[in-house]
């Protein structure tokens, strides 16, 4: 009678401490973003190399995702996340406190690289984390996530009011959250593969297993084709918000440089709020209805801005965006789980590189159809696009049900 309570206690620190993960990654990549122009200042990049710095963080964290696949086939996804984390964090201080191009370009690649192995690894222990629990808490990592998104924005607002030097502004953070992160992955959880289910369903679980292995690792990329360009989508989406927000206000809606500031952190808030009732939405009505809701207040959200007569109707939109996409991406990787519940890691680090896939195109989308035709115009390519998402939202649905109640089992949890 004690195993229960064990597993359960097992569950709250694992959710705990990857919830405190997520957060320090949200903190650490919106201070590192929202201090580019800083950054460009500090190395002397002229304006035509910025866009190579910028690309080549999402290409390598890509690369990263790829070999964290490899990485999870001998190591525990929560080893993965336990290192990479403090190497990120580390070379954002670096990119602080670096001197030359050459050392700007190191620290990036090892940033890029981080990235790209936290952000696989913690998603892993997600899925992993909600198949034990047996509901949806994904949405919530992922609120975390924007949370800290929120403070490492604040904090590069105060780094820039005050004048601070990059490595002023990084260092705190990095010496509060690389400790902290250390310490909290002591308590990572990751859900043992293989644990065996009920007796009458021994057979059909080998013969699945046996399947998925046969397949190449159990992940066939065209059953995971629909969540690979939902995924891509929603980044599109995000990166139009991210990088045109404030241009489109002031330029488009005619607000005020102060007032132009203002979308994108509407838009991290609404993220925020929407994903920590997202769950209860998916416990409620299921997750692809979650994720038709999601994608059409997302194109509601764009149709506004590209109609917007003026900058607080533009504002609307944005709030609308914030709620509409912020569901998506979680609970693509919950679906990539579920589809491969025998090789959800791999699943979950191939989907993950269509995250940097539609950030990577998002913005100079955008931004050419902007320059040559109109912002207006440009608005409505992301609108299509995340409409296209409803064509692909059966993809979310659980599968049928094996056991005889109609409900996942609880994993066993091994301790990272």
């Amino acid at each position: 009678m004690t195993a229960p309570a064990t597993i359960d206690a097992r569950l709250r620190h694992g959710r705990v401490a990857l919830a405190l993960s997520f957060f320090v990654q949200g903190a650490a990549f919106a201070l590192l973003v929202t201090r580019i122009p800083a950054v460009q200042d500090r190395y002397g990049i002229s304006d035509g190399l910025l866009p190579v710095f910028l690309a080549a963080v999402p290409v390598l964290a890509g690369a990263g995702s790829v070999v964290t696949e490899q990485l999870v086939k001998r190591v525990r996804p929560s080893q993965v996340l336990r290192w990479s984390q403090p190497l990120a964090l580390l070379a954002l201080l670096g990119v602080g406190y670096g001197d030359g191009m050459v050392v700007l370009a190191l620290v990036l690649a090892v940033f890029g690289l981080g990235v790209g192995a936290l952000d696989a690894s913690m998603n892993m222990l997600g899925v992993s984390l909600q198949r034990a629990y047996g509901r949806s808490i994904m949405l919530g990592f992922h609120a975390v996530y924007s949370l800290g998104g929120i403070l490492g924005a604040s904090l590069a607002w105060a780094g820039a009011h005050w004048h601070l030097s990059l490595g002023v502004s990084y260092l705190p953070l990095v010496a509060v959250t690389v400790p902290a992160a250390l310490i909290g992955s002591r308590w990572y959880a990751d859900a043992r593969k293989g644990t065996p289910p009920p007796q009458d369903q021994d057979q059909d679980q080998d013969q699945d297993q046996d399947q998925e292995r046969a397949q190449g690792s159990g992940v066939v990329f065209r059953m995971l084709l629909p969540l690979c360009l939902v995924m891509t989508f929603a980044y599109i989406g995000d990166s139009t918000v991210s990088n045109w927000s404030a241009k489109y206000l002031q330029d488009v809606l005619g607000s005020s440089e102060q007032l132009s500031t203002v979308p994108y952190n509407v838009y991290m808030v609404t993220t925020l709020i929407g994903r920590g009732l997202g769950d209860f939405g998916v416990r409620r009505f299921g997750p692809v209805v979650v994720v038709r809701a999601g994608a059409v207040l997302a194109a509601t959200g764009f149709g506004v801005v590209a109609l917007a007569p003026g900058a607080w109707v533009g504002m609307l939109g944005f709030t609308l965006l914030g709620l509409g996409l912020c569901v998506l991406v979680p609970q693509t990787f919950a679906a990539a789980g579920r589809m491969s519940p025998h090789a959800s890691d791999a699943a979950v680090a191939r989907l993950n590189i269509f995250n940097y896939v539609g950030f990577l195109v998002g913005s100079p989308l955008v931004g050419a159809l902007g320059d040559t035709w109109n912002y207006r115009g440009a608005m409505i390519v992301p609108l299509v696009l995340v409409l296209l998402t409803l064509g692909y939202a059966r993809s979310f649905a659980p599968a049928p049900a094996r056991y005889g109640d109609g409900h996942e089992r609880p994993r066993a949890l091994d301790v990272g």
